[in-house]
């Protein structure tokens, strides 16, 4: 059982739409609008919009370093019964996720009205995350099986436990393709995304203890020992069956009751045994690993139009479908019934099977910008994205327990503060279609609004070197499965989570 839960929790999710990064430049950083921008950038975000720079060769060079925390509040009855938790039934379960090497590259070659253009990037993932003391769910199923324990009468006070996950992702995309100008007005663009995912992740769960009225046991020794006791409970009831029927002192209808009474007493003590030899496989605990590699491609279109001082772009990703391979410990799924069946993470625990493939699609993605040059030395920026996600793929159908797709709203602004500065800043706003039935403490992510601020210095007319930060502030979503009479939590999670990021990056033009 333990085992299940462990499994089910360990995956990331990704920032962006759920599964998309889109800071895939220093200049995104410095102002996230750039869906209508024209520069090197858009061979990501407005790559229709590249063929109106000048021509020859455009080289980008992007590094990021991320910080994450996600942190989640858990509430449950049984976290009283743990013995490190003082009588608590909440706990907090932080983990940190440190990126500190994210690449991009971007190039185009332009030449009269077509620019060739490629661009190497991490759309997903990109770094490590360790929740050093596990999650509220581990702690669940140690907390429910001591629940269960107490309810089959042995003599269980409480539990004791140590855990830890760590997961890591990297998507790594790489796309090619060609814009070409129709006139000074109107560009289109047609190109190819491909996608390639690797990930890995660890769980443990140790030194598992029941907590006693006369002490705290190692879990396998514990359940060994009534493994005994109830062995030898059977064994006698059944030793004095005998001895009664042999003895000639009772009727026939007193041996039927007796016989009735004995029945209910093994099938009672059976089905105990039944139980804790589910549980015992994991007397020692748990060492999960799985490693998860896969591949996808997809088309990317796009569109711009120049009139005045305004521009307009549009682009369209394809869904990327993707299947993850498992390389895991896990080499068949844990099928659990009864009482057992009822603890968290049963549904997914053949995400991590060994052998199997995971749907991972990476959701369709429609961008809008617009741009309007203010003043020869300003620009204002606005977007807007919407991510497919409900119509992706993802394991056990999680997409179809969205309420919508993901909605991004974009602004900022440009100045040229002189002929080698430029100051920028924006902000987006990100809204997902989450659901209680979405939401577990490992992959989740919460509503937020991001400020991003940079500046770009014009060292020579053929190199530009670009600096900024990025920061996202989350919501708290709380997923509350019961409350008290006057409306308080007492069992459900509070998820959030904190995004900092540093760029640097520089240009060269030929």
């Amino acid at each position: 059982m333990v085992g299940a839960v462990l499994t089910a929790t360990t995956t990331t999710a990704l920032a962006g739409g759920i599964l998309t990064n889109t800071n895939q430049s220093i200049d995104f950083l410095r102002n996230p609008a750039r869906d209508a921008a024209i520069g090197l950038d858009g061979v990501y975000s407005n790559p229709a919009g590249v063929v109106f720079m000048p021509e020859g060769f455009h080289l980008g060079i992007n590094w990021q370093y991320a910080h994450q925390t996600r942190t989640i509040k858990s509430t449950d009855p049984v976290f009283a019964l743990g013995k490190k938790n003082e009588g608590n039934t909440t706990k907090s379960y932080e983990g940190v996720a440190d990126a500190p090497f994210i690449p991009s590259v971007q190039a185009a070659y332009n030449t009269g009205n077509w620019s060739l253009q490629f661009n190497f990037s991490m759309p997903g993932g990109g770094g490590v995350c360790e929740f050093e003391n596990g999650l509220g769910s581990f702690e669940r199923a140690v907390g429910s099986i001591a629940g269960l324990l107490m309810q089959r009468g042995l003599d269980v006070k409480g539990y004791d436990m140590d855990a830890f996950m760590r997961g890591r992702q990297y998507y790594f995309g790489f796309q090619l393709g060609a814009a070409y100008k129709i006139n000074e007005h109107w560009s289109v663009y047609g190109g190819l995304r491909a996608l390639y995912g690797d990930a890995s992740y660890r769980a443990r769960l140790s030194h598992i203890g029941v907590v006693t009225s006369t002490g705290t046991y190692d879990f396998g020794e514990f359940l060994e020992s009534n493994i005994n006791d109830i062995n030898q409970q059977i064994g006698a009831a059944q030793t004095q069956l005998q001895m009664a029927a042999q003895s000639g002192l009772y009727t026939q209808e007193q041996l039927a009751a007796m016989m009735a009474g004995a029945q209910q007493q093994l099938a009672s003590a059976n089905e105990g045994l039944a139980q804790l030899y589910k549980l015992h496989k994991y007397g020692n605990g748990v060492n999960l690993q799985s490693t998860q590699t896969g591949f996808g491609i997809a088309p990317v279109i796009g569109v711009d139009y120049k009139v005045g001082n305004f521009n307009f772009a549009a682009k369209y990703e394809f869904n990327t479908e993707m299947k993850m391979k498992n390389h895991s410990t896990l080499e068949q799924p844990l099928k659990l019934e009864g009482d057992l069946a009822n603890f968290p993470g049963i549904d997914n625990i053949n995400k991590f099977e060994d052998g199997t493939d995971v749907n991972e699609d990476a959701p369709a993605l429609l961008t809008l910008g617009a741009q309007w040059s203010a003043h020869p030395d300003v620009r204002l920026n606005l977007g807007y994205h919407h991510y497919y996600d409900k119509n992706a793929h993802w394991y056990n159908n999680a997409q179809d327990k969205l309420d919508h797709g993901t909605n991004e709203y974009l602004g900022g602004v440009e100045w040229d503060a002189s002929d080698k500065v430029t100051i920028s800043f924006g902000g987006q706003l990100t809204r997902y279609g989450l659901t209680d039935d979405y939401m577990n403490d490992m992959s989740f992510v919460v509503n937020s609004y991001s400020v991003g601020a940079g500046l770009k210095y014009k060292a020579t007319e053929k190199l530009s070197l670009s600096v900024a930060y990025f920061q996202t502030n989350y919501d708290d979503y709380n997923k509350v499965s019961a409350t008290d009479a006057a409306g308080v939590m007492t069992k459900g999670d509070t998820f959030t989570r904190t995004n900092r990021v540093l760029g640097l990056g520089c240009q060269i033009d030929l």
